[in-house]
């Protein structure tokens, strides 16, 4: 149990190391700059938020408590800006997170070279091989818009439960613990429809494959809420959890053939 959850936090460290991987450079850029954006644009946002409705709020008599009610506040809304913004960046991000899900399955499998051809041959194999990305992309977009409002329902349907923890006398003292537990398990799923919709795998699969391995993903997914928090490592949160969910499918694969 324990051991699972340290392994599953490890895979979002390896993501960090595959970051520069050779091969995987063009495919991480473009996610990575889309979550600079938005992650950007949230950071604005929230300050924005925390100024205009806390802080200038705030009847002067109370201006004393700025102390306690800044960070306070400024916890509650980055948690809920940088969450909601998270899934914003998944939404736009997963065609293209798609694609180096699948690199990344490639370069872990270890398949073996093939000779590069030459002159004319390499220039027609480019060609081929943009056009085929180019179909792949569109039809992955259709798909991911479809996984994402599928979770996105999931999200709802137990977020608002978990919220109304917060308003019950005596169980709110727990209802943080489960939020954070809930957000760890929205993030595994997040990333790991990656690669496991590269071999088919619907939502609903997916939940069920995973809550297999709940203690893996619960590490994972842990690891991962930290590293969205985290300023600064929030920028490389999309790209390291595409390439650490990868990782950890390929371990849970190996697990159901064993």
């Amino acid at each position: 149990m324990l051991a699972d959850f340290v392994r599953g936090a490890r895979y979002v460290l390896q993501g960090l190391a595959w970051l520069r991987r050779p091969g995987l450079r063009r495919f991480v850029a473009l996610p990575l700059l889309i979550n600079t954006l938005l992650f950007s644009v949230a950071i604005g946002w929230g300050w924005r938020l925390l100024q205009n409705h806390v802080l200038d709020a705030l009847p002067g008599w109370l201006h004393w408590l700025t102390w306690l009610i800044v960070p306070l506040f400024s916890v509650g809304i980055l948690l809920i800006v940088f969450y909601s913004f998270t899934l914003l960046a998944n939404l736009i991000g997963s065609p293209f997170n798609a694609l180096l899900a699948e690199k990344v399955e490639m370069q872990a499998s270890a398949a073996a070279p093939q000779d590069k051809p030459g002159g004319l041959t390499r220039i027609s194999h480019r060609i081929t091989a943009a056009a085929a990305q180019c179909g792949a992309l569109a039809g992955e977009t259709a798909r991911s818009l479809v996984s994402e409002l599928r979770k996105l329902l999931y999200l709802a349907l137990w977020s608002l439960p978990l919220l109304l923890l917060f308003f019950i006398p005596g169980v709110n003292a727990i209802a943080a613990f489960l939020w954070f537990a809930f957000s760890a398990w929205m993030l595994a799923l997040e990333y790991i429809d990656c690669p496991m919709a590269n071999h088919g795998y619907a939502f609903r699969q997916q939940r069920q494959i995973l809550k297999q391995h709940r203690w893996l993903a619960w590490g994972f997914g842990s690891a991962m809420l930290l590293m969205t928090l985290t300023p600064l490592l929030n920028f490389f949160a999309m790209p390291t959890g595409v390439i650490g969910a990868t990782l950890m499918w390929l371990e849970i694969r190996r697990r159901a053939l064993a």
